[in-house]
């Protein structure tokens, strides 16, 4: 199918040809009829993607201070190649979209195949959206009036919260799509209506839906206007649609309220506040977001769970519904706004039309009356030719995610590997891998890759819950597997994935366990061989905070970060004392009022067989610029300090002093390699079944123990 895509590093538009996405429980799969281009979002989200490197700088100083963080951290090269990396990344465009249910997921209810919906989908042939995320249209809505449902929810949430009782005066500043249908809607509410621009078209547009304008391009003075309309006391309310690079707006809105009115901000402008502009009037000041309460709740969209209507009265979907009843009514119009009419398949045109012609308002993109193939498989341009290929492994990569962008992807390419084929659920994730990293296809099912008779290497880098099942259906159709960690997140599942590894007879199994391949722990490793006593190991992870909706937060999905991530540490302290894990004691950080999630904030103890002990210091409550990573070895009256992986200082050892690195390096590359080589060459495991056994283990005990069992027993 055709999805209409923008590079953020470039600026380049493109339609790209991308697998479709597949149908989800709790989603609906539309085949689009037509999408809307947002005029304000999409014009400064083309104008951003075509800027200068410095210039997107000085747009975003909070991304600037995150870079300058890395910098000192893990060093030039590594930040520059994951700054260029995601910047790199396409972004889909649009979130109008009004189509054709032509698959319902698993567990959705109210909606059938045959129905047209509209929903926040992109501008592409099919989409797939979460159920709270669509509403029917009525049949007295055409699609194109439709189309226009989610922008004008965005307005109608900044309504909501201005709270516009009948015959109050709100100006509108702004008339742009949103702002000249927040005309109508406060009119269809018994107000007076202002309305404020610099575009005269625009402003006859406000002035026929029944608003008083202020012709700014005249010369009238906004403020001043204000004041005459309102008989000289003062507006009620003022909604900003506008967008503006200064603090002007807020200013001007500021002085034509009266005591205690009330401002309300949907578009984007400076909000430089002056205090005394709100002081002497007590004035309320609030922004809006989006189309209305729901919005970035993962429960709410992601996961279908509603807020209860009489307590939540206008969700997300239920001011969608209000919309499309307004239009179906005939108290919203939305037809004169349509300035065009363009194929999807000439978007790289309309959105030039977007960028030179300011005064358009709505461009409408149409699609194809057919129904959309659904091929889940998209070839790329890359052709591999057998007869001249010495390669014997054929890799499917199941997981187009950041880290198999920034990471994996990277490496295999740079390996004699053949690429055969990239999935993810994300049809422009995998799409974009396969282009970039050379693979001969993309697909939306991974599936089509263990069916595959020619790929006999499965890397899999999904959401950890995934693990375990891809690994024993990956192994189970006779494939190498290298898993990313956690092998699995839950007890339960690792008997299966050991039964069915010692089935595989030949086929190597390899746990993303990169930091035990790096240059310094393979050094100390050398350097402690020769050992005769118990060593003392702490590792120090300043994690990072992660929001407690994050799915890695969230033990049904990604384990929770000790599970999720913390097993690397595990994993390298067992490296390097090179005996097993034979109990863990874990404490975590106590209840209080601000901790937040505490299963990030803990310390660890292991026990190993032969009487050396490691503490994991795992928290998530540091600050970023200070190192992410250190560890300490504590031996025979000597020191081993690794900093970040990239310094290794040596005390008290006779031939070795330190080991810097010019970069940062956790591993990855030699242990993909690694691993390719013993798929061609043959031989045991890199890591013996046992010890991903046992590491996997402790970090279940490790999270047992910090809920309070005390210590156990592996």
């Amino acid at each position: 199918m055709k999805q209409i895509l923008q590079n953020l590093k470039t600026g380049e538009l493109e339609v790209a040809e991308v697998p479709p996405p597949p149908a989800q429980p709790g989603h609906l799969l539309i085949q689009t009829r037509c999408s809307l281009i947002s005029t304000g979002t999409e014009r400064a989200l083309v104008s951003f993607a075509k800027s200068s490197l410095i210039s997107k700088a000085r747009q975003q100083p909070d991304k600037v201070k995150q870079v300058i963080e890395k910098l000192k951290t893990d060093g030039l090269l590594q930040t520059f190649h994951s700054v260029f990396a995601r910047l790199d990344e396409p972004l889909p465009l649009g979130y109008c979209n009004c189509g054709t249910v032509i698959e319902v997921g698993q567990g959705v209810e109210g909606f059938n195949i045959g129905d047209r919906v509209v929903s926040n989908g992109p501008h592409a042939e099919i989409v797939c959206v979460p159920r709270n995320l669509c509403a029917r249209v009525p049949d007295e809505v055409s699609d194109e009036q439709a189309v226009f449902t989610v922008l004008a929810s965005i307005g109608l949430q900044g309504i909501r919260l201005i709270t516009p009782t009948f015959g109050e005066t709100i100006v509108v500043f702004g008339l742009g799509l949103i702002g000249l249908i927040c005309v109508q809607l406060l009119r269809n509410c018994g107000c007076k209506v202002i309305g404020i621009d610099l575009d005269k078209s625009k402003l006859e547009l406000a002035q026929k839906f029944g608003a008083r304008i202020i012709n700014v391009p005249n010369g009238a003075d906004p403020v001043k206007a204000a004041m005459t309309y309102s008989d000289g006391k003062g507006v009620d309310g003022v909604l900003i649609t506008a967008s503006a690079k200064n603090d002007a707006i807020i200013h001007q809105s500021a002085q034509m309220c009266h005591k205690r009115g009330r401002i309300v901000l949907v578009g984007v402008v400076d909000m430089k506040l002056d205090r005394t502009d709100f002081y002497e009037k007590e004035l309320s000041f609030q922004v809006s977001c989006s189309y209305g309460p729901g919005r970035y709740d993962s429960n709410y969209e992601e996961k279908g769970a509603d807020y209860p209507y009489a307590f939540v009265r206008w969700t997300e979907q239920r001011n969608l519904e209000a919309i499309l009843n307004s239009i179906a009514a005939g108290t919203l119009d939305v037809n004169d706004l349509i300035s065009d009419r363009i194929p999807q398949t000439e978007a790289v045109r309309a959105y030039k039309m977007l960028t030179d012609g300011p005064h358009r308002l709505a461009l409408i993109l149409t699609y194809p009356s057919e129904q959309t193939k659904l091929e889940s498989t998209v070839p790329t341009a890359v052709e591999f030719i057998k007869s001249s290929s010495t390669t014997k492994v054929v890799a499917g990569v199941i997981g187009a995610g950041n880290f198999a962008k920034l990471t994996l992807l990277p490496i295999l390419s740079s390996l004699d590997v053949r690429l055969k084929s990239v999935a993810d659920i994300n049809a422009v994730s995998s799409a974009h891998a396969a282009r970039k990293f050379g693979f001969e296809q993309a697909t939306n099912d991974y599936k089509q890759l263990l069916d595959d008779p020619e790929i006999n290497t499965v890397f899999i880098t999904t959401r950890h819950n995934l693990h375990a099942k891809m690994t024993i259906e990956a192994l189970g159709a006779g494939k190498h597997v290298y898993v990313e960690k956690p092998l699995c997140t839950n007890d339960k599942d690792l008997p299966d994935v050991k039964r069915t590894y010692e089935k595989a007879n030949d086929r190597q199994l390899l746990v993303g366990f990169n930091r035990r391949f790096s240059p310094h722990a393979e050094k100390m490793r050398s350097l402690l061989s020769p050992r005769t006593q118990p060593m003392c190991i702490t590792a120090v992870v300043n994690a990072g905070e992660i929001p407690v909706d994050n799915w890695i937060q969230d033990k049904s999905i990604g384990g929770g970060r000790i599970i999720g991530e913390g097993c690397h540490w595990i994993d390298l302290m067992r490296y390097l004392v090179g005996n097993r894990i034979v109990s863990v004691n874990a404490t975590m950080i106590g209840e209080s009022q601000g901790v937040g999630v505490r299963g990030d904030k803990v310390s660890v103890t292991l026990a190993f067989e032969d009487g050396s002990i490691g503490t994991l210091h795992y928290f998530a409550n540091g600050h970023r610029s200070y190192p992410k990573e250190k560890l300490e070895v504590f031996c025979e009256g000597k020191i081993l300090y690794l900093d970040n992986f990239r310094k290794l200082r040596g005390y008290g050892w006779s031939n070795f002093r330190k080991m810097n690195l010019f970069k940062q390096d956790k591993g990855h590359s030699a242990e993909v390699h690694s691993f390719t080589e013993r798929i061609v060459r043959g031989g045991q495991a890199l890591i013996p079944f046992e010890e991903i056994e046992n590491v996997t283990l402790a970090g279940f005990a490790a999270v047992e123990s910090a809920e309070g069992t005390g210590r156990v027993k592996i």
